[in-house]
């Protein structure tokens, strides 16, 4: 009795099977794919071993195929070196019991040669019903010849068994009986089916779930910010590396915006626009190097200690389709610079601890803050690697090479630090940014735009709990003392007075360690003041101060600005 098969997900994205057979079992599968054509799409491949594996790897690295279907030796080699599911067809007792009877038509003496494993229950089977039956076992094609020849010799005529064995039997003069029967197909046809079903429920729910969320880019080429030429020519830069599938390297200082380029670079990319291809992005500096192979090769079940029960996909097989970012490529142990220089070459990686191949089409973006030329003639980087790396090269300017840029990023880099705080910039925040200018643009800036993220979420911070302080060289430099010029006790900068220099205190017991700087009360602006600011709206005003109109009558009256 036939099985009841489940519908696909949509009659336009039906699930894709192949179906694997050599000799007669390819007849049976061309067959029952008929009885499917609505429900699957299915393609029959006339291959067997290492040439259907071959075949399969290059096909599914441009195609998609949700299941294999196969049996026998040929399924059993499959299954290991396949990433795609593998539904292995299996003849069931009502197959063996017909078949030994078909045999037994033709002679009392039979022979039963199964893949590996013997039938059991066959041995109960023969006493209670008076068989003759011989039973062996093979594991290559090799082993299954020399055992026919065996039985042969025993007197045997009538062999049964799957597909290459029969085949086998004939070829040296015996009756073949082939085990599998069309109700045995059906099952597995309808197996891959449920397959399929759930690997791509599944591969739906984590392109919503995953790259939605962990594996997407979330950064295109506007938020690549400042007008300086040095920025117009890097967004320049980044447009054109996307149109290629080359490999880039990205270089520069720590902070200056490197996977924010490589998230441009992938966003603009006509190989994921208008699809949700991932950017997998990974530290290599940041994780130890037994675990590092791990997250990005993939570990298969029991490759080491700890090793999460299944195996686990490796970042390189999560990127498939997508981008794998590399940052601090230079940290790189030399050991797995020569894993990586394969999957590179070959297009293929092996999770720690298996053997088989999986295919994956993945764009390399690569980063680092160190001269990589410098650790290859230092015998600490691979010059092949290096140079199958650097297809594509982009240097990235550091901030203090972008002083035309260093005010407009303050600017937008508080404004969104005070919206983070759920608190409102100045009217005139753009006018006090500017007085604080020349005191920006002097500092060296090392860690670049990180550090000056980090200095306006810090100003942010103090400017949200006092609202009424007014964003002066003096406020900036009390919360951030390091921005005081070298040298510079006191005094003018480009015709702004400076307060005097924070006094660096050795650590107590050291000498040498300063202690922490304690940042000076600062000065609240009046409410007089910012009634001014708001042209002497008061509704404006008493809003921004989080008031109401009385309480700002008072303190105005307290203040004696009352009107």
């Amino acid at each position: 009795m036939r099985h009841s098969t489940p519908l696909p997900l949509d009659n336009t994205d039906k699930p894709v099977i192949w179906t694997v057979s050599v000799s007669r079992l390819f007849d049976l599968f061309r067959d029952i794919t008929l009885e499917y054509d609505d429900l699957a799409t299915i393609e029959p491949i006339n291959l067997g071993f290492d040439e259907a594996a071959r075949h399969i790897r290059e096909r599914m690295a441009t195609e998609r195929c949700d299941a294999v279907i196969a049996a026998g030796s040929n399924a059993a080699y499959l299954k290991g070196r396949l990433s795609v599911p593998v539904v292995i067809a299996k003849a069931s007792g009502f197959d063996v019991m017909q078949a030994l009877a078909r045999a037994r038509r033709v002679t009392e003496r039979i022979g039963v040669i199964t893949y590996q494993e013997r039938l059991p229950e066959l041995a109960e089977f023969a006493a209670t019903f008076g068989f003759d039956i011989a039973q062996r076992t093979y594991v290559t094609e090799e082993d299954a010849r020399a055992q026919i020849n065996e039985l042969k010799a025993a007197g045997i005529q009538a062999i049964v068994g799957a597909g290459l064995i029969t085949d086998l039997a004939e070829e040296a003069g015996l009756t073949g009986v082939f085990v599998y029967s069309a109700a045995s197909i059906r099952q597995a046809f309808d197996d891959a089916l449920e397959m399929a079903r759930l690997t791509q429920l599944e591969v739906n729910r984590s392109r919503r779930v995953v790259v939605a969320d962990t594996l997407r880019a979330k950064h295109g080429l506007n938020d690549l910010r400042g007008e300086s030429a040095a920025m117009e020519a890097l967004r320049q830069s980044v447009v054109l590396y996307a149109k290629s599938p080359a490999t880039v390297l990205i270089q520069g200082e720590t902070g200056c915006g490197k996977e924010l380029v490589a998230q441009a670079i992938h966003r603009e990319s006509p190989r994921i626009l208008g699809q949700n291809r991932p950017f997998v992005a990974v530290n290599c500096g940041a994780i130890a190097e037994s675990l590092l192979e791990s997250e990005l090769f993939g570990h298969e079940e029991g490759a080491f200690t700890g090793a999460r029960r299944g195996g686990h996909a490796g970042l390189f097989e999560a990127a498939n389709r997508g981008t794998l970012f590399l940052d601090e490529i230079g940290e790189m142990p030399l050991t797995l610079q020569t894993r990586l220089l394969r999957v590179l070459e070959e297009r293929e990686v092996v999770r720690v601890g298996g053997t088989r191949p999986i295919a994956v089409n993945v764009r390399i973006i690569s980063a680092t803050h160190c001269d990589l030329e410098q650790r290859v003639r230092d015998g600490r980087f691979r010059a092949d690697l290096f140079y199958r790396l650097a297809v594509l090269r982009l240097s990235l300017p550091p901030l203090r090479a972008r002083e035309d840029d260093v005010i407009g990023l303050a600017e937008w880099s508080l404004k969104n630090a005070l919206a983070a705080l759920g608190a409102r910039p100045h009217p005139n925040l753009h006018a006090e940014i500017m007085a604080c200018a020349p005191l920006l643009r002097q500092y060296d800036w090392p860690g670049n735009v990180r550090e000056l993220r980090n200095l306006t979420e810090r100003l942010a911070l103090f400017l949200a709990a006092e609202p009424l302080q007014a964003l002066t060289p003096t406020f900036v430099l009390n919360v951030a003392p390091e921005l005081a010029p070298r040298g510079v006790a006191s005094g003018m900068l480009d015709g702004v007075m400076l307060p005097p220099a924070p006094a660096i205190v050795p650590a107590a017991g050291t000498g040498a360690l300063p202690a922490p700087i304690p940042v000076p009360a600062i000065p609240a602006e009046s409410v007089t003041a910012v009634l001014a600011r708001f042209g002497g709206r008061r509704d404006a005003a008493a809003e921004y101060l989080g008031i109401s109109r009385t309480t700002l009558w008072r303190k105005l009256r307290a203040e004696g600005g009352a009107g």
